[in-house]
């Protein structure tokens, strides 16, 4: 089992090793292609290029791709906290078809002895008064690493933009099983937060893949378009495999939900997130 970085609270050096080695392998960042001023000693921005595997059916943003980029968990870096998703949700204004660039403009709302809150403005990076979607998240600190953590450089992975890259649900290890959930594997490092738990960018493309495919199932199109998305961290993913439910429903001009639970199975089906997702039924790609 990997080993929960608050166990090396009293050995700083252990500390920073454990926590250089988890950060430079998590896949969530690197795999999208974010990196953070507040964890990078270097000049880096808050861009994001957009890839095709970035898309939906109807080419618009995924919401795994808003969530992971701007995560919004109270603004708690992990050089001064060791911080745990609460409540994060996302609005789409705008599905950004022609986009190539994405930025990231957050904001820090209030930060408590435990609790954050922060949101963000998802714009064009190269038209940034074209606003594309909102975000606002909720975020806890399980706890205090030891003092004088330095940044450290974490190279994104290089993906060159193609049609043939697979899915970012094939990326996380995911899967559609013959029972018809979708899942992530057993736990593993490229996935865990340093605290040894399911990260939120894996649940984040689970929870909108099984979304998306419940949705089209119901509505027999894939012609979808996100609209809303709101998840809440119940508990943290410790084990796996971990199985998404999903429960469609229709709603008026179009809309239709899907309510999703992300169960660990190896920890006695234990409810971890809850999510629900709006989408709309597209007639048309609209810029």
């Amino acid at each position: 089992m990997l080993r929960d970085i608050r166990d090396l609270a009293d050995d700083p050096q252990a500390y920073a090793a454990e926590l250089r080695s988890r950060w430079g392998g998590l896949l969530s960042y690197r795999y999208i292609g974010r990196l953070y001023s507040s964890m990078d000693p270097r000049a880096v921005d808050d861009t994001v290029t957009v890839r095709r595997d970035m898309r939906n059916p109807t080419g618009g943003l995924l919401f795994a791709v808003l969530g992971i980029s701007a995560p919004e968990s109270g603004h708690m870096s992990d050089l001064e906290a060791v911080p745990n998703p609460v409540i994060h949700s996302c609005q789409i204004l705008n599905p950004g078809r022609d986009v190539r660039r994405i930025e990231v403009v957050s904001e820090e709302l209030r930060r408590g002895r435990q609790m954050g809150y922060s949101r963000a403005k998802i714009v064009d990076a190269d038209s940034p008064e074209r606003v594309l979607a909102l975000i606002e998240g909720q975020g806890v600190s399980i706890g205090v690493p030891p003092d004088g953590l330095a940044k450290m450089e974490v190279d994104a992975i290089e993906v060159v933009d193609s049609p043939d890259l697979p899915p970012l649900w094939q990326v996380f290890g995911g899967s559609r099983r013959l029972d018809g959930h979708w899942s992530l594997p057993e736990l593993s490092a490229e996935v865990a937060s340093p605290d040894a738990a399911l990260h939120i960018g894996p649940q984040f493309v689970i929870l909108e893949t099984a979304a998306m495919d419940a949705a089209a199932e119901f509505s027999e199109t894939d012609a979808l378009q996100g609209v809303s998305a709101h998840v809440m961290f119940l508990a943290r993913g410790k084990t796996g495999p971990f199985r998404v439910d999903a429960e469609p429903m229709a709603g008026a001009d179009g809309l239709i939900a899907v309510r999703v639970l992300l169960h660990d199975e190896g920890a006695d089906d234990r409810v971890v997130t809850s999510g629900v997702y709006v989408f709309r039924v597209e007639n048309g790609a609209r810029a």
